[in-house]
């Protein structure tokens, strides 16, 4: 997705994560997402770098559609993901 696309997603759950090292990230993404319906949207919001390549991989290993990444002013990352089963 485009930056632009991302920016107008309205998240049906949010991981906050930042300030979790690996693994945290990524069982919050986990976690959140039991919590939507199959096509929900979850965004992970985390500070540690090696989420932009763990989140993508397990969501694609599950079943799940990776949207994309967008860096936060605040400094953390903001990832998208959409529950796909």
């Amino acid at each position: 997705m485009e930056v632009e696309e991302l920016e107008d997603i309205t998240a049906d759950a949010v991981a906050d994560a930042r300030g979790s090292a690996c693994p945290g990230p990524l069982l919050e993404a986990k976690k959140s997402m039991g919590s939507v319906p199959v096509g929900g949207i979850v965004e992970v919001r985390s500070s540690d770098a090696g989420s932009r390549n763990d989140i993508p991989v397990w969501a694609e290993r599950i079943g799940h559609e990776f949207l994309g990444v967008l860096e936060a002013e605040e400094g953390y990352d903001r990832i998208f993901v959409r529950r796909g089963k």
